[in-house]
């Protein structure tokens, strides 16, 4: 027989338990249903047409947003606009602030000249072609007076809204290091803007809902700032996912980028393709090596419009006019009928997986019991809600369920006064007999 050393005992102790340990303190893999492989912090992908969340990773954390704050500040621009507070063509005069920032080409910037004015819509381009800070602060102070005011007017905004998680502590998305000591007022000298992801796409989301203009120049791949002047310069898009540019990808847009050391390498990016527009956001984003780059938040926004465009499509989930089997009618009471028909007024319809709708179901919520007559059609009695059976489903953007109204289909008149007193009658006789009925049985 052979001999077992100790040294074997104790191995055959030893490994089983290093094995058990290594399990335990090894990080739980994704849901294979969600894990789309992205190297990022957060992300998240949203129709938006409705707002329907298609996924999320992290996407309630704050991190840094860098310039895609410049969505914000495009927002209130365009507000500003409409409200015609501001136009197109008012003139921006420089100031020392915005002199300094300009001059500064390692922060993306165009040049402006101490005693040069300038349009609104050329500070606007150069903001949403190439980023440019300084022109984008210029619009900040034409509109607020300074940039401490502004940041009054983007918490406001952020608050109408509904954003969650959000710090602003300029109108850029530098790091308030980089502003030359002249940082809005109440503001920490390192501060930088924070937002979580989901309210970054929910930002954009309301930005496309009320201002679908932005697009128009989000899409410009490149053009030249003061063209014809001796201070042309060449602005190209740092949205390399546009047509014709090294990442392109079909469909593609807008919206905004963002690079800084504390936030990453962070996009905001929406492709429409036939009657779907998707809106993606990736926040600092990395490689397989874990090294941050323009590449990485490119190649993350991808898969996420991969994702979304292969596997999703919109598909009614309920038609108009569907009645529940179990609740065709609701009982009226003084009316010539004693029920009235009810079903769901409007369709519901959002993006799903393809292979996914049947786990859709409508469930019905009813206000009341009962109608009293007159009853009018497309009387609202309550609503239906669509639940899912099964799995992960990630709601709206805007915090809104899947419902409609349901309704009367039908109109119930009052009964006649003598119809009523017969009505009366009978029911007091029915319920008399009830009593009795009840009561003699009670007996036995």
């Amino acid at each position: 027989m052979k001999k077992v050393s100790k040294k074997s005992i104790i191995s055959l102790f030893i490994i089983p338990m290093m094995l058990l340990s290594m399990l335990a303190i090894a990080p739980a893999t994704t849901n294979a249903e969600t894990d789309l492989g992205l190297t990022v912090d957060a992300a998240i992908l949203i129709d938006a047409d409705s707002g329907k969340i298609l996924y999320e990773q992290n996407a309630g954390t704050p991190l840094g947003i860098a310039s895609m704050t410049k969505m914000m500040t495009e927002y209130l621009l365009l507000d500003a606009i409409k409200a015609g507070t501001i136009t197109w063509e008012q003139q921006y005069r420089v100031t020392e602030y915005t002199y300094k920032m300009s001059q500064d080409r390692a922060l993306s910037n165009v040049p402006l000249r101490t005693d040069g004015t300038y349009s609104i819509r050329e500070l606007y381009e150069a903001m949403a072609i190439y980023s440019a800070n300084a022109a984008t602060v210029a619009i900040a102070e034409t509109i607020a007076g300074t940039e401490t005011e502004f940041l009054k007017l983007m918490n406001k905004k952020a608050e109408e809204l509904g954003l969650e998680g959000f710090k602003f502590v300029n109108s850029t998305g530098l790091n308030n290091a980089n502003l030359f000591g002249m940082h809005p007022t109440g503001t920490g000298e390192k501060d930088e803007n924070v937002m979580p992801a989901r309210s970054v796409a929910k930002l954009a989301y309301h930005l496309l809902k009320d201002h679908p203009e932005v697009l128009d120049t989000s899409s410009i791949t490149k053009k030249t700032f003061r063209e014809g002047t001796e201070d042309a310069i060449n602005m190209s898009n740092w949205n390399f996912m546009l047509p014709g540019l090294v990442f392109e990808y079909e469909g593609v847009d807008g919206l905004k980028t963002g690079t800084t050391d504390f936030a990453g390498h962070n996009f905001t990016g929406t492709a429409k393709r036939n009657d779907t527009r998707l809106i993606a956001v990736v926040m600092k984003a990395v490689d397989s090596k874990g090294v941050g780059s323009y590449k990485a938040r490119f190649d993350a926004t991808a898969k996420l419009f991969d994702y979304g465009f292969g596997q999703f499509s919109k598909q009614e989930i309920m038609p108009a006019n569907y009645t529940f089997d179990d609740t065709k009618t609701l009982p009226v009471i003084k009316g010539k009928e004693n029920n009235v028909k009810i079903a769901v007024k409007d369709p519901i319809s959002f993006m799903v997986k393809t292979n996914e709708k049947d786990l859709y179901a409508p469930k019905l919520a009813l206000d009341v019991e009962k109608v009293e007559a007159e009853v009018e059609e497309g009387t609202v009695v309550g609503k239906v809600v669509i639940e899912r059976s099964e799995g992960t489903d990630y709601g709206f953007i805007d915090g809104s369920e899947f419902t409609a109204d349901v309704v009367t289909t039908e109109k119930v008149e009052r009964a006649s006064g003598i119809s009523l007193f017969f009505q009366g009658i009978g029911s007091f006789f029915g319920n008399l007999w009830n009593g009795i009925f009840g009561f003699v049985g009670g007996m036995f």
